[in-house]
């Protein structure tokens, strides 16, 4: 008998990952939220600089569920989650793979300070369900989820953590290399960080602060130098998301990527979406986090080189 021990050494894994998996459909369930599913291959992915679509026959495979979410709530629906797969080309290391899993919810008539209380109550519920305690375990430090999460603005973190401000690094394209050599590592040490209010040349699909338009109502959430979501007060205005559109595809065919078609269907809708806010967290980083692996590889079934 050919036994995989490598795969059957991962059990004890994948059982406490399938705990977790369930109290998060508890968790949205109690909280009102419909579980939907979104088709895994769409004709225009969301144009962005540094996400690459894996092409499958003529469409792609899902980077993210987001602008079929967004199209449900155009059409009415107020509150959404969904655990899907995703792809994601050239992604591959300790906490990257290919295709993941992703878990997506969106409220309508709130902002990103309110998905910041979502991940608060979601994160604190997930450990009781599985017989963990509010001081995780991570990476040889402890982190410990007792609210309120520690709230880091960009700049606060750039003035704190490196050389350079944010205008100095946006100028010299040197953005994202002090974010993740510098500044991400220092961030979720001994209780969750949620870093907030990003530049608004990094809003995404996110809508401008109110008060200051030089940021976009944007966070990120790090636990253990670990980051685990990206959430944001939505874009309504399709004329802004289709500049931005341009700007990414623009750049992105500057680089020599795949090109791809306009998310047409997404624009023509997107005026009839309600004030909303939208988060992605990355399951299996979840999954990594909670149970203090040393790597993604230990929280999936299978990976890329197993199969």
């Amino acid at each position: 008998m050919n036994v995989n021990w490598t795969l059957a050494r991962r059990r004890p894994l994948l059982v406490a990952r399938a705990q977790i998996i369930q109290a998060i459909r508890q968790f949205f369930i109690q909280e009102g939220f419909l579980e939907v599913e979104t088709p895994l291959r769409i004709p225009a992915p969301a144009p962005e600089a540094h996400i690459d679509a894996i092409p499958s026959d003529g469409w792609f495979l899902n980077t993210s569920p987001e602008l079929c979410m967004k199209r449900l709530l155009a059409a009415g629906y107020e509150r959404l989650f969904q655990i899907c797969h995703c792809w994601r080309g050239n992604e591959r290391g300790r906490k990257h793979l290919p295709e993941f899993t992703m878990l997506e919810w969106y409220r309508a008539d709130a902002d990103y300070t309110r998905l910041m209380t979502d991940c608060e109550n979601l994160l604190t519920a997930l450990a009781a369900a599985c017989g963990l305690n509010d001081d995780l375990q991570v990476q040889g430090r402890e982190v410990r989820l007792a609210k309120p999460w520690q709230r880091l603005t960009v700049a606060e973190a750039f003035a704190r953590f490196s050389d350079s401000s944010v205008d100095a690094a946006l100028a010299s394209d040197r953005f994202d290399e002090i974010m993740t050599d510098a500044i991400e590592p220092m961030l979720g040490i001994g209780q969750p960080t949620f870093l907030y209010n990003y530049p608004s040349e990094r809003g995404a699909l996110a809508r401008l602060h109110g008060a200051d338009q030089s940021v976009a109502e944007r966070f990120e959430l790090y636990i253990g130098g670990i980051e685990l979501a990206n959430g944001f007060s939505e874009l309504t205005d399709a004329i802004e998301q289709r500049r931005r559109f341009e700007q990414e595809e623009q750049y992105r065919r500057s680089s020599g990527r795949i090109p791809y078609p306009e998310a047409n269907k997404f624009l023509a809708e997107l005026p009839a979406m309600p004030p909303a806010a939208g988060i992605a967290l990355g399951v299996d980083r979840l999954v990594m986090v909670m149970l203090d692996a040393a790597e993604i590889d230990a929280v999936v079934a299978f990976t890329p080189e197993d199969l």
